[in-house]
């Protein structure tokens, strides 16, 4: 059975997994699936949940903020900020969904910061143009 090489890196993590017969990502243009021997590709894979297959073994899920995939001679690479892995599709599924919930909460609070920041700006700007005012 021919098989594929796997990389996955992210900033912290590197793994390479031996013995990948099918990968299944999604990117802009919907569901995909790579077997050995698949032409040269490169696309961006969706946030969310991709899978693979070893040979001896059921599939495996990744969760992804995107990532950059690439295939060529039978070594599929996927580059990501970080990554989880799992056998189990409940656990990785509540994962990704702390982890969206949690990366919200972050943009939210983000939001709040620049708001406050853009106000007090604001608020100089209008305090030295009075002052300039009031000098002759």
């Amino acid at each position: 059975m021919s098989t594929m090489v796997m990389h996955l890196e992210s900033a912290t993590q590197y793994e390479r997994i031996e013995g990948v017969v099918s990968f299944v990502g999604e990117d802009a243009s919907g569901s995909f699936g790579i077997l050995p021997g698949h032409a040269r590709m490169m696309t961006v894979l969706r946030t969310g949940l991709a899978r693979f297959r070893l040979a001896s073994e059921n599939w495996q899920f990744l969760a992804l903020p995107g990532a950059v995939l690439s295939c060529a001679d039978d070594e599929l690479h996927v580059a990501t900020r970080r990554y989880l892995r799992d056998a189990d599709y409940e656990r990785i599924s509540a994962a990704l969904r702390e982890q969206l919930l949690a990366e919200e909460d972050a943009l939210h609070a983000i939001r709040q910061s620049v708001r406050r920041l853009e106000d007090e700006m604001l608020k100089r700007l209008w305090q030295l143009r009075r002052g300039a005012e009031a000098r002759p």
